[in-house]
């Protein structure tokens, strides 16, 4: 029996079925590969002030250590999805796992700030095996009617995996240092890793795709770029996830200097605000059956923009509250977004979900590092100020080329 054979889809089986044992072990095993995914990609975030201070560069060349890493990942995330077409989703995402954990050992060895920063885009690159193969692989392997419902959960998991890093690197940097945090957030990583590889299950509606070649791939690419209701979710993509990115990379800077003055510690505990994320992607995944996806997704936009206004003022416990609010949203839109992909592309999943990771991940890389030129140059109101006129852009484009909800 031929390789295609064995993994081709039949009739008989639709997909697993929320309430199953399959279903919920594709979900466990995404939920650890977030963790692996999420908090390396993102484990220099809580302790960048240190980084600033101990290698005596700016909080923007600081914060290079997250942009190259994301960077990294969105060069590869297309080649990794045409890779998976060929060898298989779950094979792809082991492959990429296990590099990024290695790499991941080797960053707090790193004598020098471009090998620091070499070996986090290396880390990104390995990295970019992850995000859009899940998502592919969700669509394929569990039941059409529970995929939005599904995707919402693998988001709450990747906050899961993002809060996890953030909250290990914080103390243990306060401790030891960045070197040692970085340490941390890897050796977890790893863990999630293994474990990940000892869950997934087999793969049954997955059919090995034939080589596209060059002109193939840019049909498809194409295509996909083409289609405006997809475009429309790229550009969101793109302008939200790089809002956000910005929001998290200098907040640390602004609660470390005064009127706030919060210990390194301290600040590291602001990305507990994760879990207001965790809670409303699979709220919002569920909300999309009633409501439709644009409406949730503008709500989820509104929702991010309030909560940020409430930051602008200069007081800790409004700051800290607008802070969950604006990230609840935010994972509430990003979960309908990476979700409604999948739907809208009757072809070619993963390479549609891919383009959706590069705008994801080139928003972080562009917007999270020139959010801190402008906090450096005019402050934090005009960093806030500008994330939400990208938000309020974002909503009227949705709107203007989703018609129906």
């Amino acid at each position: 029996m031929s390789k295609a054979t064995r993994h081709a889809p039949t009739d008989s089986w639709a997909g697993h079925v929320k309430g199953t044992r399959g279903y919920s072990r594709v979900l466990a095993a995404l939920a650890l590969a977030g963790v692996a995914t999420f908090a390396q990609l993102y484990s220099t975030q809580a302790v960048l002030p240190l980084m600033a201070s101990e290698l005596q560069i700016t909080a923007a060349e600081a914060a290079l250590s997250i942009s190259l890493a994301t960077v990294g990942l969105a060069a590869t995330v297309l080649p990794w999805s045409f890779l998976a077409d060929r060898i298989g989703r779950v094979r792809a995402m082991a492959i990429g796992i296990a590099v990024a954990t290695v790499v991941g050992l080797l960053v707090p060895l790193a004598p020098t700030v471009p090998v620091l920063l070499g070996l986090r885009t290396l880390e990104g690159m390995a990295l970019g095996g992850i995000p859009a193969i899940a998502i592919a692989y969700l669509n394929e392997e569990v039941t059409k009617v529970h995929t939005a419902l599904a995707a919402g959960t693998y988001v709450a998991g990747t906050t899961l995996g993002g809060l996890a890093g953030r909250l290990v690197a914080g103390p243990v940097g306060e401790l030891w240092g960045w070197r040692a945090a970085t340490l941390a957030v890897s050796l977890l990583a790893t863990v999630s890793a293994v474990l990940f590889l000892v869950i997934v299950p087999k793969q049954r509606r997955f059919s090995p795709a034939p080589a596209l070649g060059f002109r193939g791939a840019c049909r498809t690419l194409g295509g996909h770029a083409g289609n405006p209701k997809l475009l429309a979710l790229y550009l969101q993509a793109f302008l939200l996830m790089g809002g956000f990115v910005a929001v998290y990379n200098y907040l640390g800077f602004r609660l470390h200097a005064e009127p706030f003055a919060l210990p390194a510690t301290v600040v590291s505990l602001i990305f507990l605000a994760y879990l207001s994320g965790t809670v409303s992607s699979r709220w919002a995944a569920g909300l999309t059956t009633r409501f439709g996806r644009r409406n949730v997704l503008v709500a989820g936009i509104a929702i991010m923009s309030a909560g940020l206004a409430m930051t602008l003022l200069e007081n800790l416990a409004a700051t800290l509250s607008g802070l969950v609010i604006f990230t609840g949203g935010f994972f509430a839109a990003h979960s309908v977004g990476s979700g409604w992909t999948g739907a809208i592309a009757t072809s070619g999943r993963a390479q549609a979900a891919s383009l959706y990771n590069l705008s994801y991940y080139l928003g972080s890389s562009v917007i999270g590092w020139a959010g801190g030129l402008a906090f450096q140059a005019f402050g934090w109101t005009a960093l806030a100020l500008s994330v939400i006129a990208l938000s309020c852009t974002t909503a009227a484009v949705t709107l203007i080329v989703h018609r129906s909800p």
